[in-house]
């Protein structure tokens, strides 16, 4: 009996050595993730003004990160609140619910903003999935420190996720933090009191970033905390060469501000830096007549007027369109419900209808989209959501404006490729450059990975690395 408890004895030791061991050889995880997101980032961009960049910005970052040069988003269209969305949730709006910044809300048949809501103004409610600042809450119990700053109220609540401490935005010269977020600590709300903006918006961003570091109490314990923050590249102005110098110089500076203060506060090492691009670029409407290039404009609204009288000549004279919204037509489903209409019928029809307009290249219906698994018709399927968009996708030639005159809106169509890159830097990385193709949905899970917690839950991709 004594040599059994001997035994019992030393195998616990043996474990209990074997456990302290494995401790010591795993390296320690980042204390502080700061995911930076900037609005319309363009490889291209960068590299043109490359020889202009400091030591301590975007080198810093290329040299010793790691550099996934060719990303993108695996849904479109993509705007700056399904990009901030996906990046923050891992996964595509067809799952996340933000198909962009704005929607028609089919109660009222008018525009929905993607974080107004009327209980608190604006909160992330209509964000339907987790976020990985959601998930980091939820793995320390609340005690992991969440924080997102941006220049937009989209941005900063989106990528804030449910669960965050505190958030601000940029408003009319002033800065905004919401009544759906209430911090733990008064320094947001005293910030905002007693900090006006700058009219270099980037520059304000980091100021209340690096505030936030001296404040908040974050990377000072053994949980991970998240800092978001949303740059932006385009600085409303014209898209010539001496503005968009200016534009990515003064984003150099602001970074390397950035990582310098956070890093000489925590240490490389305590410190996960994540970069990436909203994907998308507004540039200034070019002069397409003079150039000869092919264009041309879609009225969307009398095109819902001619299919109105079409489908009218098939069931009998009605309304059948309910609205019109960007390149979307929604169907009255309550009157086809009545006359006993199938909705697919309907729309096979409508859809046949469309296709022989000048300048309609495609057409989408909306059961297409939720039954087709053909691969060809996955971004637009990533970007659909069936509570939020049209009951018929009207895909219209490269060039060609969409006029919606009812709503004074007009719908440009590209599908041109907008470079951008994902880039990890600090917390033991070591500089590698990948060429390899990747979707933005895989930053959540990596970024779980390296804090060792789950990814969002809608998030099936794998991490990076």
């Amino acid at each position: 009996m004594r040599n059994r408890y001997l035994y019992i004895t030393l195998l616990a030791v043996l474990g209990f050595n074997n456990e302290a061991l494995l401790a010591q050889s795993l390296p320690n995880g980042p204390k502080l993730v700061v995911n930076i997101a900037i609005d319309q980032l363009r490889t291209d961009y960068l590299e043109t003004f490359a020889s202009l960049y400091g030591e301590n910005g975007f080198k810093k970052l290329f040299n010793d990160g790691i550099v996934y040069s060719n990303a993108s988003y695996n849904f479109k269209p993509v705007d700056r609140a399904s990009a901030i969305a996906a990046i923050s949730s891992g996964t595509t709006p067809y799952y996340n619910g933000i198909v962009g910044c704005e929607w028609l809300n089919t109660s009222t048949l008018r525009p929905q903003n993607c974080v107004r809501d009327s209980k608190y103004a604006l909160s992330p409610d209509n964000l339907e999935t987790s976020t990985i600042g959601d998930e980091i809450k939820v793995s320390t119990n609340g005690i992991g420190k969440v924080f997102s700053f941006a220049t937009d109220a989209d941005a900063a609540i989106l990528s804030a996720g449910h669960a965050a401490d505190g958030v601000a935005w940029i408003e009319s010269g002033t800065w905004k933090e919401g009544d759906y977020y209430k911090p733990l600590s008064g320094w947001i709300s005293g910030y905002c009191r007693l900090h006006k903006p700058d009219t270099d918006i980037n520059k304000s961003i980091t100021d209340i970033a690096l505030s936030c570091m001296e404040s908040s109490g974050v990377g000072l314990d053994d949980k991970a905390d998240l800092i978001n923050i949303t740059y932006t590249s385009n600085l409303q102005q014209k898209n010539d060469n001496s503005t968009l110098m200016d534009a990515y110089m003064n984003l150099d500076r602001n970074l390397a501000r950035l990582i310098t203060g956070i890093e000489t506060k925590l240490g490389h090492d305590h410190v996960l830096f994540v970069l990436t691009s909203t994907g998308y670029c507004v540039e200034e409407e070019k002069d397409n007549d003079k150039y000869r290039i092919p264009s041309g404009k879609l009225n969307i609204t009398r095109t819902a007027n001619l299919l109105n009288m079409y489908l009218g000549a098939i069931y009998g004279s009605s309304n059948y369109i309910d609205a019109c919204y960007k390149n979307q037509i929604f169907l009255n489903h309550k009157l086809l419900e009545s006359k006993n209409i199938n909705l697919g019928e309907a729309l096979k029809r409508a859809q046949e209808f469309l296709l022989q307009i000048s300048g309609i290249r495609n057409v989408y219906t909306s059961t297409q989209l939720l039954t087709s698994e053909s691969n060809q018709l996955e971004k637009i399927r990533n970007g659909f959501s069936v509570d939020k968009c049209g009951d018929l996708i009207i895909d219209v030639a490269p060039g060609w404006k969409i006029i919606n005159e009812d709503l004074n809106h007009t719908y440009l169509s590209r599908a041109s490729f907008i470079p951008f890159p994902i880039i990890f830097y600090g917390a033991n990385i070591h500089a590698e450059k990948v060429t390899l193709p990747v979707f933005t949905d895989r930053i959540a899970p990596t970024i779980g990975k390296a804090i060792r917690i789950r990814g969002p839950n809608a998030c099936t991709s794998e991490p990076l690395f």
